[in-house]
This record gives C-alpha cells, sequence and structure tokens, in this order.
C-alpha cells in the first residue's frame, strides 16, 4: 500500500517487524554451539540465506531506497549493518571477482578476442590525414617582448634548427640601387 492508503496499525505493523529483523540478527554468535566444519555455513550466514530466499532482502533494498519511506531508514540501516557483521571487507569486494567456470572463461575470451579484432578493423578505417597542429611551446630562458618567456607556436623539431626571433617574418625587399 501506499503511505497514504496506511492505516497506523499498519505503520505499527511494518516497524514491529523491522524491530524483529534487527533484534534476531543482533543475537551475537555461540562459538561452542556452532562446532561445524570449516567450510559450513554459520547460523548468520543461514539466517541470511532465508532472508534472501524470502525475498526479504528486496523489500528492505526497496525501503532504503523509496522516498516516501524515508521513515524507516534507520531501521533498514541498522539491519543491514548487522547483516554484514563479521564480515571482512577484502573478502567481499574479491566475492565477484573470483575465476568463473570455465565455459564462462572461454565464451569470455572469444568475446575479447572478437571486440579487439573490431577495434583493430575500426583503427584502419579512421583516416591518414594528419592535422597539422604541433601545440604551443614555452622557451625558458629567452626573453620576448616584455621581459616574458618566448611562446613558440610551431613543432619541438623547427627549436633544435635553432631559434631566431625573425622566424616566420616575410624579409623586406631591399630596391637594387640601395643594395651594397
Amino acid at each position: 500500500q501506499d503511505w497514504e492508503q496506511r492505516q497506523e496499525e499498519d505503520a505499527l505493523l511494518i516497524e514491529r517487524i523491522l524491530l524483529l529483523l534487527r533484534n534476531v540478527l543482533h543475537v551475537p554468535p555461540d562459538p561452542s554451539e556452532e562446532q561445524g566444519v570449516d567450510g559450513d555455513a554459520s547460523v548468520h550466514d543461514r539466517v541470511l540465506w532465508a532472508l534472501h530466499i524470502s525475498g526479504m532482502d528486496d523489500l528492505l533494498k526497496f525501503l532504503a531506497s523509496a522516498q516516501a519511506e524515508q521513515q524507516w531508514a534507520l531501521h533498514v540501516l541498522e539491519i543491514i549493518s548487522l547483516m554484514f557483521r563479521d564480515q571482512n571487507p577484502e573478502e567481499l569486494a574479491a566475492l565477484g571477482q573470483g575465476p568463473a567456470a570455465g565455459e564462462d572463461t572461454q565464451e569470455l575470451q572469444i568475446l575479447r578476442e572478437r571486440e579487439m579484432a573490431e577495434r583493430r578493423v575500426r583503427a584502419l578505417q579512421r583516416p591518414t590525414r594528419h592535422s597539422r597542429f604541433g601545440g604551443s611551446y614555452v622557451l625558458q630562458g629567452l626573453k620576448g617582448i616584455g621581459d616574458r618567456d618566448v611562446v613558440f607556436h610551431k613543432g619541438l623539431h623547427n627549436v633544435s634548427q635553432g631559434y631566431s626571433h625573425d622566424l616566420g617574418k616575410e624579409l623586406r625587399r631591399v630596391p637594387r640601387r640601395r643594395q651594397a
């Protein structure tokens, strides 16, 4: 039901269910009672699995993300923190990164090879025309106008041939009768 259609009894029922869930998850583990084999799931893990099977985890996600259900946010936050109790963050992060089954890895490898082949084909189809923009560089140590460093707008290979302040300027034509 929408929050507008709920009665006060419904809100109390929801709160009681959330508190019951919190109290069940809050029970500390008893090592003397949980003497199973090393790979066996603990009581806490079995409770979490039962919550997952019943769909309660989806309801908790809905309550946590719905804008209209903000009144339950602290209860949901506490329940989620109790769900991750006794968990190592590094192990949780590494759970989804383990090696998949053999068939899955083969399929992934085939898809990866196809994608790489498509990238190579796309790279060959790119235009070969080069843009002539070589960039702008500051020549430190050489002073330009106003005691600032010179800004050079050509490629760096042109600097190695020697830089002159007259670079790029047109030569003035001297009349023949005034030539030395």
